[in-house]
């Protein structure tokens, strides 16, 4: 019998006839809910949110990626571009420090180890403000394709720059675009990592165990992310605003029943201008009128996790 209501939740047929599905109309039969759903936050949050803030600008490489089109010619600098990114370290940090001490919340940051390098008085002020600095690789190199070794000095050397700025150990990592690879995982077990981020298989924290340890797996979207919203799809600001504030409501109707995470992710040169700070700064508002939201650093919510003995192991 116990295996059998284990099937039936597992497929989704026990959430039809939920009090969700009841008051939503949801009835789809292959809604996944996972064995621990009724899971909550042991602090009695009815849903975290963690922002992330990437410090990438003046880790890219030559010719990086930019507003403007790709029709250099070989041979020569897109100076234009190279400008774009420095308002990043010049403006959107600085622009975004000043938001959430405003907001009373405190986030994590995703650090590029030359990025830092060339700026590590910012990186220092980030932590001096109470914020997480968290390890995003050495530069914007991909890791898939690395070997095993220099993957894993690749990592140690991002990590290493980042501890030297601000005189932390960072215990969280994200790869360049998500995208690491097989040997990833065992590296950041071995360095000491306690979560890392590049996984967009759900809505809630859970443990997978590597390298003999337990590593926590903190979520990332990228459909609360301002480099593919902003950039990648053109959003407006109203647009962004409504997709994320879609994405919270619904994530916070249920929590009333589960645990839910949401993140929301700005990048420097992005995130930072005045007109999306200003969103952000309303968006954020709004969520804190909600009773029981909290806002999360990524490194909190993974201590939360790895002692929970309700999280979900996978």
């Amino acid at each position: 019998m116990n295996n059998r209501r284990t099937f039936l939740r597992q497929t989704g047929v026990l959430s039809a006839f939920s009090p969700f599905a009841r008051q939503t109309g949801t009835t789809n039969a292959l809604k996944h809910l996972p064995d621990n759903a009724v899971s909550k936050w042991p602090d009695g949050s009815r849903l975290v949110v963690s922002i992330s803030m990437q410090f990438e600008s003046g880790g890219q490489p030559d010719n990086a990626e930019s507003p403007f089109p790709r029709n250099m010619q070989p041979g020569f600098r897109d100076l234009p571009a190279v400008t774009w990114y420095e308002y990043g370290v010049n403006e959107g940090i600085p622009r975004m420090l000043d938001n959430w001490d405003e907001l009373g919340i405190k986030v994590t940051s995703h650090m590029v180890g030359a990025a830092v390098a060339k700026h590590p008085d910012l990186a220092k002020e980030i932590v001096r403000r109470g914020h997480e600095a968290a390890a995003h690789g050495m530069n914007w190199r991909s890791q898939y394709d690395m070997s095993y070794n220099e993957e894993k000095a690749f990592i140690a050397d991002g990590a290493e720059a980042v501890r030297k700025a601000t005189g932390v150990d960072p215990i969280g990592y994200n790869a360049n675009w998500l995208r690491r690879g097989e040997n990833t995982l065992k590296i950041l077990g071995e360095l000491g990592f306690q979560y890392h981020i590049d996984d967009l298989s759900r809505d809630e924290p859970f443990v997978i165990g590597v390298a003999g340890r337990d590593l926590a797996v903190v979520p990332y979207t990228i459909r609360c992310n301002d480099i593919l919203l902003i950039e990648g799809r053109n959003f407006s600001v109203d647009q962004f605003v409504n997709q994320v504030k879609a994405e919270f409501d619904l994530l916070y109707k249920e929590g009333a029943t589960r645990r839910r995470q949401m993140s929301i992710s700005f990048h420097d040169r992005i995130g930072g201008t005045p007109q999306m700070v200003l969103a952000t700064h309303e968006l954020v508002r709004y969520m804190q009128r909600h009773p029981g939201v909290s806002f999360k650093r990524k490194d909190e919510i993974a201590r939360i996790i790895l002692s929970d003995p309700t999280a979900i192991r996978r």
